[in-house]
């Protein structure tokens, strides 16, 4: 419904959504990545997490739950233990601040870390991509690997996974100059 143009940004998982939502819409003119999965057609997210060494989240520092699907199976969420969330997560905002962010995210569909993705939006839209060099969360080398075969233009900052909470001013410079 918006008539101008738009510039995408999407962080972590956000980042696999832009990539498809984009594609064939003609108004969309910038995707950003932030920390964010660029998945190629056919790549999972875990593909892509687990392609490089330094990742703090798997099994060990998941909880699981599973929901009730509308065609009657089970899902299974994924939350990011309290033990793991700190150091995984936010390694560079406060205690009191990654506590409060633990206890109150939102899960992640385990579907959503799975499935493979469509063709890619930036192949035909021009990206730009803020590398949080402290991430363990999406390593570093794997982000620099999406931008790169993205042809983004790259920034990086030393960050923890939430680049956009750490390091507010080149996360709106990024997006500005998208």
């Amino acid at each position: 419904t918006i008539s101008g143009p738009i510039v995408l940004v999407g962080h972590s998982y956000g980042g696999a959504v832009i990539t498809n939502a984009a594609v064939g819409v003609p108004n969309v003119k910038a995707l950003v990545y932030i920390a964010a999965f660029a998945p190629d057609k056919g790549e999972s997210l875990l593909q892509l997490v687990t392609m490089n060494p330094g990742t703090l989240i798997g099994p060990p520092t998941l909880d699981t739950r599973p929901y009730p699907l509308a065609n009657g199976g089970t899902g299974t969420d994924l939350y990011l233990k309290k033990s793991a969330f700190h150091e995984a997560f936010a390694a560079d905002l406060p205690l009191k601040v990654t506590d409060q962010m633990q206890a109150t995210q939102r899960p992640f569909a385990n579907e959503a870390f799975v499935s493979l993705s469509g063709e890619p939006a930036w192949r035909t839209i021009p990206s730009w991509y803020l590398v949080a060099t402290q991430d363990n969360a999406i390593p570093p080398v794997t982000q620099r690997f999406m931008a790169q075969r993205a042809h983004a233009t790259v920034v990086e900052v030393r960050a923890s996974h939430v680049a956009m909470m750490s390091q507010p001013e080149a996360t709106t410079r990024l997006i500005v100059d998208a």
